[in-house]
């Protein structure tokens, strides 16, 4: 049983498994390999002058996995509602978590088969989003919504800030406390 698994390991995913990893959840991510991001270049990115789309999936993944994140290349097919959480099934086996993290980007089929409601989009050639509060919370309870999918820009950064936001709130659920990670400089 993990914490949290995370559909999707483009910025907003990838994003929250650093934070949830770092906060000691057992985490896993579950990747198709068909992030949009990976066809980007990026300038506008804060603290990065430049990076192929490619390399900052990349190091974002390294980030995660460095604080214990488990990944799994494999397409999410269902998300079903258990006793004591979630079983994600994939086309290659299933796995159960406590919550769902769902940054698929662009794609909301599987969210939406599962019982997420969905809105029209709100970017241009998205057409339809999760229904998700200012917490990522969606109309199921323990299915949260990140990134392009829960309807903020498609910009990395705009989508990673929320990944961690929305880690940031299960993480605190979790812990029945607000969940703070400020790292400092070593003296």
């Amino acid at each position: 049983m993990y914490d949290i698994a995370i559909i999707g390991a483009g910025p907003a995913g990838s994003s929250a498994a650093i934070f949830t990893a770092k906060a000691g959840k057992k985490t896993l991510v579950i990747d198709n390999d068909k992030s949009v991001t990976k066809r980007a270049w990026v300038e506008n990115h804060y603290g990065v002058k430049e990076i192929s789309g490619p390399d900052l999936v990349a190091i974002g993944r390294e980030q995660a996995t460095k604080f214990g994140a488990e990944y799994v290349e494999d397409k999410a097919t269902g998300i079903a509602k258990g006793d004591n959480g979630f079983t994600v099934s994939t086309e290659n086996g299933s796995y159960e978590a406590k919550h769902v993290i769902i940054a698929t980007g662009m794609l909301v089929d599987l969210a939406e088969a599962s019982g997420v409601e969905v809105i029209p989009g709100t970017e241009p050639r998205v057409a339809k989003i999760l229904k998700a509060d200012a917490t990522g919370q969606t109309n199921v309870s323990g299915i949260w919504a990140a990134g392009t999918c829960a309807g903020v820009s498609m910009h990395t950064i705009v989508t990673a800030g929320d990944g961690a936001k929305v880690a940031i709130n299960v993480i605190s659920e979790l812990n029945g406390a607000r969940y703070v990670d400020h790292d400092v400089l070593k003296a």
